[in-house]
């Protein structure tokens, strides 16, 4: 009888405790989010600088013959998420532009293909501008899947309310944050084609995003949907140096430069934390493939490589 009273007065004073720490600060005060007691596997398959290549390239005898096409990328992706649970697939931008599919259909045939696909969310391309600003809500509309982007100030533009920041998804009770960032417009799109979009920092922008993605949204792991570009010699801003330069984002997939990488590379962020990015080429020829391994009382443990699309 004594250990039942005393283990029910240490359950009521952490219950007293619980809650003056909840009406005091519980914004302040909130504890870091643990992991599900179990391990949890996360799959996240992307694709980036796809250019409107439907199509697989001909069997002309080059280096890219025969590989590609969004028939053959839709059953690798039904295969993995056969094999593993919990699968997202996203795309870095530049969905647009490159094969007559655009020139005649202005992307929509992309759109629709990426809506069979499944594709969880796409961050904007500067490539994705080319047919006007009214034809890329035309075909973003068109999508079940949220374009993401978090730099553009769409106010007073045919864009405006049609993207998001960020979105959240939770996968078997992980939390995965996904917010995008795009690349400045001026010099590279044509002023008539952007119109009056305006480009924000993408290292501050970048920041604050990813601190609200971790800290108020709680999420275990935080990615980048990045068209910034894998690494320059001059002064742009890229992945790079995002990353160098970031806090809370763990995960940058990136686009625009059209690098391909067998495997993620690492980057070191101000508090010496290790951020991974990745690319994969072009033109759809490659999937890539990270997979995310969160376990309770450790660090998530990542994995990734390069798929061909064949």
């Amino acid at each position: 009888m004594d250990a039942l009273q005393s283990n029910r007065r240490q359950f009521l004073k952490l219950l007293g405790t619980t809650a003056v720490i909840g009406s005091v600060a519980p914004d302040a005060l909130a504890l870091p989010r643990l992991f599900p007691p179990k391990k949890t596997q996360v799959t996240i398959l992307h694709t980036n600088d796809v250019h409107s290549r439907l199509d697989p390239f001909p069997m002309d005898g080059g280096r890219n013959a025969g590989k590609g096409g969004v028939a053959r990328r839709m059953s690798l992706i039904e295969r993995i998420r056969q094999e593993q649970k919990n699968v997202l697939l996203f795309d870095a931008g530049d969905l647009f532009q490159g094969t007559p599919y655009f020139n005649i259909y202005k992307g929509e045939p992309e759109v629709l293909a990426m809506n069979r696909m499944g594709y969880d969310a796409s961050t904007i391309g500067n490539h994705d501008f080319d047919a006007g600003m009214d034809n890329m809500r035309t075909q973003f509309r068109k999508a079940n899947f949220p374009f993401l982007i978090a730099n553009y100030d769409f106010k007073d533009t045919a864009m405006e309310g049609q993207t998001q920041r960020y979105k959240v998804f939770t996968k078997d009770g992980v939390k995965v944050g996904v917010f995008g960032l795009g690349i400045a417009l001026d010099g590279l799109v044509p002023k008539s084609l952007y119109e009056e979009t305006r480009y924000l920092d993408p290292i501050e922008v970048g920041n604050n995003v990813a601190a609200i993605l971790k800290n108020n949204e709680v999420c275990d792991y935080v990615i980048c949907l990045s068209h910034l570009g894998f690494k320059y010699q001059g002064p742009e801003v890229s992945d790079h140096v995002l990353a160098a330069q970031s806090n809370d984002i763990d995960l940058i997939i990136g686009g625009h430069t059209h690098t391909f990488l067998e495997a993620p590379v690492s980057v070191q962020n101000q508090n010496g934390k290790p951020v991974l990015i990745n690319q994969v080429g072009f033109a759809g020829i490659y999937l890539g493939r990270i997979d995310l391994t969160f376990e309770r009382g450790k660090d998530a443990q990542a994995s990734g490589q390069a798929v061909t699309v064949k």
